[in-house]
């Protein structure tokens, strides 16, 4: 199989206007909610493991979270908020919330609070109470910024009880595991910032990994939490899931094929391709050939050149997967919402290909071009959506 090189107008990364305009409040820096943007956090001290080491382990079994014992250290924050959410995953735990509901209830207070218990000056009651910072957004408290109607000020300056109000709403909202992240949490927060959440996804992902044996690499199947399973539409508890079912044939950047920036799955005509994530489609189109033909409806050949039918998606923390071959033109259209799993079209031989097969690539900090290309085995892997024979 020959996934070939696509045409000159992907090679361009994307200009940073097109950037803030299909997904500004995911790249903006921490925002005002709850006073956030007050706090510059680093880690304080203590001799437990690097939390970046730990979130790279393998996955399973999902252990649970000891709250009082020694936790990891994660450079964003310190020993308070690593604790602070160490009880927000062991709230999740003890409920029998799906560790997805976990990475999304933390990347909430991650951005609500920075994983900070805060009391609020124009609350004076609650400046009596544990804190460990003082907001000033109208009459929220705690690590989700909750307002009177979540409950007394001592119960919303309690981090157990604001994360159990929190799951509670949460798996009320309708196919809450397999939607974006962003809109499941604006269902919870009604936030003024609904969009700023998604930027959260990775790190949050990261930290149940560390303090919970690699749960953000699992699906619930059967009412199981399955390791490195997420595929066919399931999505892991990290948000991603396999593109398509298929083994891998050429890889990324072989000795054989060094500009090859992406791997091929093989896979039948008319396999359905599914999105890796949740994001926002920039490009599906026809991609030019070398002759600056765009002969998509046809199969493909080595040599022709081009992309084929193809889809480019961005997704939150500035990665973008890109599809490419594909039958006949794709199911989704530019600036498009796409959630994880659905189907975005259908595998092919067009464009520089010997026979039909999906063409995978990631890119790192959004840009499209082969400066940005990552492989994408091991960035799969890590997410719990591993590709097949990838090892």
């Amino acid at each position: 199989m020959t996934a070939g090189r696509a045409g000159r107008a992907l090679r361009r990364p994307i200009r940073a206007g097109v950037i803030a305009s299909v997904l500004t409040s995911v790249l903006l820096l921490l925002c005002c909610t709850g006073g956030t943007a007050a706090f510059f956090l680093s880690g304080l001290g203590g001799d437990a493991e690097n939390g970046d080491t730990l979130a790279g382990w393998g996955c399973g079994p999902v252990r649970p979270v000891d709250i009082t014992g020694e936790l990891p250290r994660f450079t964003e924050y310190g020993d308070a908020q690593v604790r602070n959410a160490a009880i927000i995953i062991k709230v999740g735990q003890d409920l029998g919330v799906p560790s997805r509901g976990w990475v999304i209830a933390l990347a909430t207070a991650m951005q609500e609070s920075a994983l900070r218990n805060l009391a609020n000056s124009d609350v004076p009651e609650s400046l009596s109470l544990p804190h460990e910072g003082v907001g000033a957004d109208h009459d929220s408290l705690g690590l989700f910024q909750q307002r009177p109607g979540w409950g007394s000020i001592a119960e919303r300056m309690t981090p157990a009880y604001t994360a159990r109000k929190f799951y509670e709403k949460l798996v009320k909202v309708h196919s809450w595991q397999h939607r974006p992240l962003t809109v499941v949490a604006q269902q919870v927060q009604v936030s003024a910032y609904p969009d700023a959440y998604a930027k959260h996804e990775e790190l949050a992902s990261k930290i149940v990994d560390a303090l919970a044996g690699g749960a953000a690499r699992t699906v619930q199947i059967n009412g199981k939490a399955v390791c490195d399973a997420a595929e066919r539409g399931q999505i892991a508890a990290s948000g991603w899931t396999a593109p398509i079912s298929g083994d891998v044939g050429s890889g990324f950047r072989t000795a054989d094929r060094p500009s090859h920036n992406g791997v091929d799955i093989g896979a039948a005509k008319g396999t359905e391709i599914r999105a890796a994530a949740a994001g926002r489609v920039l490009v599906a189109r026809c991609d030019p050939d070398n002759k600056g033909r765009r002969s998509c409806d046809v199969d493909g050949y080595p040599g022709k050149g081009g992309c084929g039918w193809f889809v480019d998606i961005l997704h939150a923390g500035g990665y973008i997967t890109r599809y490419c071959h594909m039958v006949v033109q794709p199911r989704v259209s530019p600036d498009q919402i796409v959630s994880a799993g659905q189907v975005i079209g259908q595998v092919g031989s067009s464009g520089n290909s010997s026979g039909p097969h999906l063409h995978f690539e990631v890119h790192l900090r959004s840009d499209r071009s082969s400066r940005g290309a990552t492989d994408p085995i091991p960035f799969m892997r890590e997410r719990g959506a591993p590709l097949r024979a990838a090892e």
